[in-house]
């Protein structure tokens, strides 16, 4: 079933209020009009994501977008991929994994987990600002798959 792309909604899980706001900028600048829920820490994300029971049902029809910090104040972006990734309800959720660390092991420790797309942020202002633009692009195209029932 081909799904709408504006009904994609964007959950943003990054504690860098810089970063958040440049990332939403320049998604909008890309033309991408969708929902972005932000969340600064992994704890109120998972909430929102698997409910306040915490099996994850809470998700499921939703077609959701996941854009992951790996540096969080209250636990790792890794945990929370993990989390997700083992979850029937949130485990075809696509995760882009976007942050300072561009650690070798880290990368393909993520993308073992499951990650779909793993991008270090740049230094530069500008380039970031690229980056995430052109990150929009990618969002404008990509197919969601519905969570599992």
């Amino acid at each position: 079933m081909n799904r709408d792309p504006q009904t994609v909604c964007i959950v943003m899980i990054e504690d860098d209020e810089g970063h958040a706001r440049l990332i939403e900028k320049n998604i909008r600048r890309a033309g991408v009009t969708n929902e972005i829920v932000p969340f600064t820490d992994g704890t109120s994300a998972l909430d929102y994501l698997f409910g306040p029971d915490g099996s994850g049902q809470a998700s499921s029809g939703r077609a959701l977008l996941i854009l992951l910090d790996l540096n969080l104040p209250d636990m790792t972006g890794v945990d929370i991929l993990s989390r997700l990734k083992a979850n029937p309800h949130t485990k075809r959720f696509p995760v882009v994994v976007l942050t300072t660390t561009d650690d070798r092991q880290e990368i393909q420790r993520c993308y073992d987990i499951g990650a779909n797309v793993y991008i270090t942020k740049p230094v530069n202002y500008e380039s970031f600002a690229t980056a995430i633009r052109q990150l929009g692009l990618f969002f404008s195209v990509i197919q969601i798959p519905e969570a599992e029932a």
